[in-house]
């Protein structure tokens, strides 16, 4: 368990570590590093757009494969039916 102590010593060195890293680094560029152009936009549209749709596209080409067939017409069970006991023969 940790004491109350360790605890709050913890908190004031971390109170001061953020409070000691200052503006700096919020005034750095965010698009120095980055090449942002007009393509960007469209490029994480049709990302997302592809993301969205696919199960949609999934889903229809499951339907499509197996819209002719009704519940249970070729499923084979993959045991071979028993004999119940209960019952001398």
């Amino acid at each position: 368990m940790i004491s109350r102590k360790k605890l709050v010593r913890f908190a004031a060195i971390l109170a001061a570590a953020l409070l000691w890293t200052g503006q700096s680094y919020a005034a750095v560029d965010s698009y120095r590093y980055m090449h942002v152009s007009v393509e960007t936009p469209y490029t994480i549209f049709l990302f997302l757009l592809a993301g969205i749709l696919s199960p949609f596209i999934l889903m229809g080409i499951l339907v499509w494969r197996f819209i002719g067939r009704k519940s249970g017409e070729d499923e084979q069970p993959d045991v071979p039916p028993t004999k119940q006991s209960g019952g001398e023969e």
